[in-house]
């Protein structure tokens, strides 16, 4: 059972009402990001120049790589196609279609990284000529590494073909890098699981696990280091130079960088100033600083994303409630409820039903 998009404007209304901090303008994504989406609407069976239009988006928008779109949108799009073609791997035809060229000048870079992990850290230094609403985290764990990814979004909608998309294009990066044999070990999904997972087995090649507590890849740690024989130092160098003459043109502040964080440790119960903090390299007293400077204060932050993934945990029946208070980061369910009667009035069995 889905939240109805009536009740999401609703709720989506409510919260932006009762907010008493401004956040962070309409977050911008670069028109690449929907690289091939006319072929594989088209293969779908569906009107690519209609549905883009429902999103307030024009194939000549699309034509040019580098022009910024409301992220909110390209997410709603690739929504709207699931919906209208009945399909819903339209995120992973999206990231099939895809190549390495496709991310414009970054490819170069990436591909001459000494290692996979640092490809993965040059894209989130180079977050802004790529995606800005992708929250990713590496955590290792003995020789397994798990990758947490997330889309960032300002609208709580649904967010199932992006994150496949992402992860998809995760795994592009590997196989660029390591050699088209690379495989992960699995592939997890917080979504259910999709009508047919023929793609998802052509694509990963491994164990795919849906109803899962994050979106994202666990891999052999040796895969993250393994080194890069096509690396060249010069031309990384080069391809580097280049990308930081590029003006950063997206909403990266310091508040989103949080509200990325936040997205990620919340459901690890780790969503603390300090530990947010630590990850992004700064002490708690600077973190705080920086944030007052904005206008906007941590407890706000990690209010605001607990809303925006509560309507997506309630959203998925699979989850009970005590499942979904855990992963909005509450010891019983009590304390969860409470919680979200003063956001939502109302209980969150009865949002659910």
């Amino acid at each position: 059972m889905l939240i109805s998009d009536e009740l999401l404007r609703l709720v989506s209304k409510d919260i932006r009402m009762r907010k008493t901090v401004k956040t962070h303008k309409t977050m911008q994504v670069r028109a690449a990001v929907l690289s091939h989406y006319e072929e594989v609407a088209r293969k779908l069976g569906v009107n690519p120049v209609q549905l883009l239009n429902k999103v307030g988006l024009t194939r000549r928008m699309l034509s040019v790589p580098t022009q910024l779109i409301p992220t909110h949108s390209a997410v709603a799009l690739l929504e709207l196609t699931a919906q209208a073609s009945e399909c819903d791997t339209v995120g992973l035809m999206m990231a099939e279609a895809r190549v390495l060229s496709d991310f414009g000048p970054i490819s170069l870079l990436l591909m001459q990284q000494p290692n996979v992990r640092s490809a993965l850290n040059t894209i989130a230094q180079y977050r802004h000529v790529l995606n800005e609403a992708l929250a990713m985290y590496i955590e290792n764990a003995g020789k397994l590494t798990l990758i947490r990814e997330e889309i960032v979004i300002d609208h709580p909608s649904g967010i199932a073909q992006s994150t496949d998309m992402a992860t998809g294009v995760l795994t592009l990066i590997f196989r660029a890098i390591l050699g088209s044999h690379w495989r992960p070990q699995s592939a997890h999904f917080t979504h259910t699981e999709s009508q047919n997972t023929q793609i998802h087995k052509r694509i990963f090649k491994c164990p795919v696990h849906f109803n899962s507590d994050f979106n994202g890849l666990i891999c052999l740690t040796t895969d993250m280091d393994q080194v890069n024989t096509q690396a060249d130092a010069a031309m990384a160098s080069y391809a580097q130079s280049f990308l930081d003459a590029i003006p950063k043109t997206g909403q990266s502040s310091i508040e989103l960088d949080v509200r990325r964080a936040v997205y990620l440790l919340l459901p690890m119960g780790r969503a603390n100033v300090s530990q947010v903090a630590s990850g992004m390299g700064m002490n708690v007293r600077f973190l705080q600083r920086r944030l007052d400077e904005s206008g906007v204060s941590f407890s706000n932050i990690l209010n605001d994303v607990r809303c925006e993934l509560a309507q997506r945990y309630i959203a998925n029946t699979t989850y009970s409630l005590g499942r979904v208070a855990e992963l909005l980061g509450y010891s019983n369910l009590s304390s969860f409820t409470r919680w979200f009667t003063s956001q939502f009035q109302c209980a969150p069995s009865q949002m659910r039903h």
